[in-house]
């Protein structure tokens, strides 16, 4: 069978990426593309269910799988703890299902030294000026985090150089083809190509 890929998708905050994912999910069948769902050590919100938005775990045992090298990253944000498990991609990727994870570079960074076979993809807004209006498009920020999720996003653009493939979501429809377009294009490489037709290559070669 085929082994899956794994697509690491990594864009300042407001740049469209969630919204380009989870797009991209409603277009594909759960056994093509899944997205990975991170292990956190932090309190369950109303509405978010164990196993479906995260899974769930006390920070004593998020800590042990930290010392088992269980993680393929992880990071301490604000006092909790979340991180992308090993064993729980490698099985998805093993049934031939393509897994989106949706990180910033800092955790990109780490799984390519772990997974370097990943494909990475970097997306940006067009502008600016269009970032800052739709962070403020959201209503629920003040001038003071506004300015701090600006600068953030700089920070985090100027790592754009290291992913493979580069998005810019300036038409939220053609940024969706794009994303499509990439998938297919993983998907008609030769390694991957090679163990989906094997039956009919060997017939096709046949004397």
């Amino acid at each position: 069978m085929a082994q899956g890929t794994l697509f690491i998708v990594s864009a300042p905050s407001g740049a469209g990426k969630s919204s380009l994912i989870t797009a991209l999910l409603k277009t594909q069948p759960l056994y093509d593309t899944q997205v990975s769902i991170s292990h956190t050590t932090r309190e369950m919100r109303p509405g978010e269910q164990h196993g479906e938005h995260y899974f769930f775990v006390k920070h004593d045992e998020f800590r042990n799988m930290i010392k088992e090298e269980a993680f393929l990253e992880h990071a301490e944000v604000f006092g909790n703890y979340y991180g992308t498990s090993r064993k729980a991609i490698e099985q998805v990727l093993s049934t031939g299902v393509d897994v989106f994870l949706d990180i910033d570079w800092q955790g990109a960074q780490q799984i390519r030294e772990k997974m370097p076979q990943a494909r990475t993809i970097f997306v940006l807004p067009p502008s600016k000026e269009e970032l800052d209006r739709r962070l403020r498009g959201r209503g629920q920020d003040s001038e003071e985090v506004i300015a701090r999720r600006m600068a953030q996003a700089v920070a985090e653009m100027s790592h754009y150089a290291e992913y493979d493939y580069l998005i810019v979501n300036d038409d939220f429809d053609l940024a969706l083809s794009d994303l499509k377009t990439i998938i297919r294009a993983e998907r008609l490489r030769m390694g991957r190509q090679k163990a989906r037709h094997d039956a009919l290559i060997s017939k096709l070669l046949a004397d």
